[in-house]
């Protein structure tokens, strides 16, 4: 079984080795243990703190095997982007041109430099270490971080984006920023990801940046085609998002050029599909109803807790019969609440 928990200073060693398999370039993700070790205690503190408007906060979770202990992935999501700034990113715009002497009209796409995303909850560093084989732990992962805002509404915003890394060749480098960022930053990309420090709302990106359109037609082929397109180790990621709810296109990432997904919280099965259920107990294979697999949260904001679990379907009445193993991974008994969302 494997249960999604806040992270502990205790998993720095862990992420740290885990991290050390991650892909370069994929900027959401801290890279050193000092980093590491800093967002471990930024998260720390934000669980304990007592949110009356969502500010720079930030959440990180990790994906436990329990039979092991060992850590086999990682999550976070942030409060509000640009907290202590402004997020900037490319809009995805189309520009109408008229010439009424020449009789032609056509639409040219453009890349504006906006901070429309600024004060949404952002969904960013999801890792997981075998992708390649994951199953329903994936899912649980990903979902986790919702079902905690669902918990808590008021530590977030009503609306959430998640960045996914764009296209990269085997050398870290991208296209897109070849063809733009390079032009203004006068640097490599895996060098401007490691001043900027993964963060999108750093003063010298308004500095440096073009702050008018940038007309995609006279961007390189190579930039144009790796635009909105995923980095192939975000694909899971990427179908995960978009099941649940996420869309992409009106936004890309200001450095590489990958697609920014974005969401109301109404739009996405975390919240619309989820359930305040109270536990009942239930002995494990002595049920002859239908089966139904769900992400189960704990219903408590200091101890969050969530698994995936087969019970009797609970969409209908107040109850979900849980077995004694789902209890503890929870750590809940009957008579409490959790929240349950089909996966």
């Amino acid at each position: 079984m494997f249960v999604v928990r806040p992270v502990e200073l205790t998993d720095i060693d862990a992420l740290e080795t885990l991290l050390a398999g991650a892909t370069r370039g994929v900027h959401t993700l801290p890279r050193t243990r000092e980093k590491i070790a800093v967002a471990v205690e930024r998260s720390i503190a934000s669980f304990a703190a007592h949110v009356d408007i969502p500010s720079e906060e930030s959440y990180v979770f990790v994906l436990e095997q329990q039979s092991s202990g060992a850590i086999v992935g990682t999550a976070a999501i942030f409060a509000s982007a640009g907290s202590n700034g402004t997020y900037f990113s490319f809009r995805n715009d189309v520009i109408q041109q008229v010439s009424r002497d020449l009789n032609i009209s056509h639409s040219v796409h453009a890349l504006t430099l906006c901070s429309e995303l600024t004060a949404y909850s952002q969904l960013s560093g999801f890792y997981l270490n075998d992708r390649a084989h994951a199953g329903l732990e994936a899912g649980l992962l990903s979902r986790a971080r919702l079902l905690f805002a669902v918990l808590a509404p008021h530590r977030f915003g009503d609306r959430f984006f998640v960045p996914l890394a764009g296209v990269t060749d085997a050398n870290g480098q991208s296209p897109f920023w070849e063809a733009l960022g390079r032009k203004f930053f006068k640097m490599d990309f895996l060098d401007a990801e490691k001043v900027i420090g993964g963060a999108r709302n750093r003063t010298l990106i308004v500095e440096l940046m073009p702050h008018y359109p940038v007309y995609v037609p006279l961007l390189p082929g190579d930039a144009q085609a790796a635009m909105g397109q995923i980095h192939a180790d975000g694909e899971l990621a990427f179908s995960l998002l978009t099941e649940e709810g996420f869309e992409a296109d009106d936004y890309v990432d200001i450095f590489d050029g990958g697609p920014i997904l974005q969401a109301h919280k109404n739009s996405l099965r975390s919240f619309s599909g989820s359930m305040l259920r109270r536990v009942l107990h239930a002995e494990p294979g002595n049920s002859s109803d239908l089966m139904v697999t769900y992400a189960i949260a704990a219903s408590c904001e200091e101890n969050f807790r969530a698994v995936t679990a087969s019970c009797p379907a609970a969409d209908s009445g107040e109850t979900v019969s849980l077995t004694q193993e789902v209890q503890d991974a929870l750590m809940v008994v009957p008579g409490e609440n959790v929240i349950c969302v089909r996966i």
